[in-house]
């Protein structure tokens, strides 16, 4: 199992959060010490466990990406991600400023040459919504029109939550730092742990008035048409992410992501099963015995099909490249064509008397090869 936290619970770098809980619960299952077989069940498990806690973090996983496996990995040995770090000689020198502890500005600053402010703007909320589409949308690729409500920067305020001209003063409770300290003396050094100023909300700045049309937020509510492109061979259930098509970031920060789940409707005449596809084809009695050339429905128009002679109700035969298309890569799945074959029903005269000298020549004697009913129950 790679080290690396997306590899082990088996998710894109873009994933949801939901699919990542998701992932954790099967590998969870699969891993679990007490009914895995695996002789390294329990340093899996704890693994699994482990790349849930940091991916599942809004910061820790932001800190992650940009860093690396092995880099994180440093950094969470020396103290941590929360501010409750251990302290001593053997910690980061001059991290955290007081006794070792450190906290997320303290790791930018030492793997990435400073510049982060402590009261930096936090990038704008990921948003979720669907999207229907056949499978015809899912297997040519197609663009369509989304509308979404979600919040945009108030166009009155500009998203400050107060008119431009409004008197201020200088927050007393962080003295304009946007954030404050608190330091607590431990068995193991001193410790601070900074946080937003509450009362300022990280602004350092009090202001005598709200905006009155978004009430101090900053953001409305509007709706949104955007033009979604839908890849061929998107799959039931996975994601579209839609760069900065999200809630807006604070003082300027850039918008968070639109997340678009993709739901893809049940077909009449085919099923689905990775990028392969599955289909169902009657034939009639004597095309069956005799063999025949016949038309099977494709996603890409009608193709010939050779039936031959002798073929069974519930053989399957495989058409090459008829499937789905491979999502971002070359070449399509298969189809497969399912054969039943149809008892004839109402027969007139003509048939009748036809079937029945077929019965007096032998025709209702029945050779079964072996193996025979084993594929049958196979097939049902």
């Amino acid at each position: 199992m790679s080290e690396d936290f997306y590899d082990v619970l088996g998710v894109s770098r873009d994933a949801s959060e939901e699919e990542i809980n998701e992932a954790y619960r099967e590998k969870t299952r699969e891993y679990h010490p007490d009914v895995s077989d695996d002789p390294n069940a329990e340093e899996k498990f704890k693994k699994v466990k482990k790349a849930k806690e940091i991916l599942t973090d809004e910061e820790k996983r932001q800190a992650y990406d940009q860093m690396g496996h092995e880099r994180f990995e440093q950094a969470e040995k020396r103290g941590g991600f929360d501010g409750q770090g251990p302290g001593g000689a053997g910690g980061m020198g001059g991290m955290g400023g007081m006794g070792g502890g450190f906290n997320m500005s303290d790791i930018f600053d030492e793997f990435f040459g400073g510049g982060r402010g402590r009261n930096r703007p936090r990038q704008g909320q990921d948003l979720k919504t669907s999207l229907t589409i056949d499978l015809e949308d899912a297997f040519e690729g197609v663009e369509q029109q989304l509308t979404v409500t979600r919040p945009e920067t108030c166009p009155d305020c500009d998203g400050r939550g107060h008119p431009a001209d409004s008197d201020s003063e200088t927050c007393p409770e962080c003295n304009g730092q946007g954030q404050t300290t608190r330091v607590q003396q431990t068995p193991m050094g001193r410790v601070q742990q900074t946080q937003t100023c509450r009362r300022c909300e990280g602004e350092g700045t009090l202001y005598e008035e709200t905006c009155g049309t978004c009430r101090g937020n900053g953001t409305v509510q509007n709706e949104a048409t955007l033009q979604v492109e839908i890849p061929a061979g998107i799959r039931d259930g996975q994601s579209i992410r839609m760069e900065r098509e999200g809630a807006p970031g604070e003082r300027g920060a850039p918008n968070g992501d639109l997340l678009i789940e993709i739901s893809v409707r049940d077909h009449p005449d085919f099923e689905r099963e990775g990028d392969d596809l599955r289909h169902r084809l009657a034939i009639s009695f004597p095309q069956a015995v005799f063999g025949d050339t016949v038309e099977v429905p494709t996603l890409d128009g009608a193709a010939e099909f050779e039936i031959p002679d002798g073929t069974q109700s519930g053989e399957t035969f495989r058409l090459k490249g008829k499937g789905m298309p491979r999502l971002r890569r070359r070449g399509n799945g298969d189809l497969y064509v399912e054969v039943q074959v149809v008892t004839p029903q109402d027969l007139n005269d003509e048939q009748r008397e036809a079937l029945q000298q077929f019965a007096a020549a032998g025709g209702e004697e029945i050779d079964v090869e072996d193996g025979f009913f084993d594929k049958l129950k196979n097939s049902l």
